[in-house]
């Protein structure tokens, strides 16, 4: 009988096949709202699992009048740090779960594309729990627009109080270059005619909205009519992928004593999710090993430390018309 342990051989080339299928797969990927960062892989593989990231403010201030024999006033640069925390999470699934999807396919293929298109759902959870997090942050205040209290058109999305969202970023406002909203904002919209679809030459496609590209989930908050949407910069958000001593990425396992015998297949991740410029404070957190997502919801343990401009993520809340 050919089990699981006779198809998967988990080696790191399996786990990279997942972990490089898992962007091809995932939107926010695609979009470049997450970008993988080297720096951010050897973070993920420490054993730390919060890591200061110190960093040179801006310059400020202004130039200064050259005068003949006047001296200039030595002005210095200040610095601030930035921290993020490895996210540790596991999934295990037995070959039963698996049988139909092997069936007139390379299963190794079906297997690694399965588990990827698993992952890819997960870390866009993941990423939509820690923006909740993000901007319950009295720090964030600043990079949110509710409109969804006012009365008539005033709380509904339209063309203007998208640009009102924007603003929020002042002359870094193009710096916006993707949305992710629930898909009722996306049937909204749609029926406005306001989606562009944009078809590249390799056949793939995706919808825009004022030349902001879209993504769409339905955990975009919502709380009966007020919906939230996300605009994202490009990298707005760092990903790093580890590989900490120890880490066993994937592996197969079988239980004989069950009836006929159950096959396993277990994959295990640590990674780095990371709003760049808002500091992960861990306030809250119960266990060392791994933050879980209820701490990751937690305002307590956000804190925004780059300048607001250099924060590329806005949160707009209204509702539809």
């Amino acid at each position: 009988m050919t089990t699981l342990q006779d198809i998967i051989n988990p080696t790191p080339f399996f786990a990279n096949y997942v972990v490089n299928r898992t962007a091809q797969l995932s939107a926010i990927f695609q979009s470049g709202i997450i970008t993988r960062d080297s720096r951010f892989d050897q973070l993920a593989s420490e054993p730390a699992q919060v890591h200061n990231m110190p960093f040179f403010n801006d310059l400020t201030g202004d130039s200064e009048n050259v005068i003949e024999g006047t001296d200039l006033t030595a002005d210095k640069i200040t610095s601030s740090q930035d921290a993020s925390t490895t996210i540790r999470r596991a999934k295990m699934w037995s070959s039963t779960d698996l049988a139909a999807q092997l069936a007139g396919t390379d299963p190794m293929k079906a297997i690694g594309d399965l588990a990827a298109g698993f992952w890819a759902r997960d870390h866009q959870k993941e990423l939509l729990n820690i923006l909740s997090g993000v901007f319950a942050s009295d720090s964030m205040s600043g990079h949110v627009l509710d409109i969804s209290e006012q009365t008539g058109k005033a709380s509904k999305f339209s063309g203007e109080s998208f640009i009102d969202a924007m603003q929020l970023m002042g002359d870094a406002r193009n710096s916006l270059t993707a949305v992710v909203m629930h898909s009722a904002t996306k049937s909204y919209l749609d029926k406005l005619n306001l989606i562009q679809t944009i078809r590249q030459s390799d056949a793939l496609s995706f919808d825009t909205y004022m030349g902001r590209r879209v993504i769409v989930d339905d955990g975009c908050p919502v709380e009966t009519d007020k919906y939230t949407t996300y605009l994202f910069g490009e990298g707005a958000i760092a990903y790093g992928v580890g590989n900490p001593v120890g880490l066993k990425q994937a592996a197969v396992d079988r239980d004989e004593k069950k009836g006929s015998g159950i096959d396993y297949l277990i994959m295990r991740k640590a990674f780095i999710m990371h709003p760049r410029g808002v500091a992960w404070q861990n306030k809250t957190r119960a266990h060392v090993e791994s933050v879980s997502r209820d701490e990751l919801k937690d305002a307590q343990n956000w804190k925004r430390v780059y300048e607001p401009k250099q924060i590329r993520i806005v949160k707009f809340v209204h509702k539809l018309g």
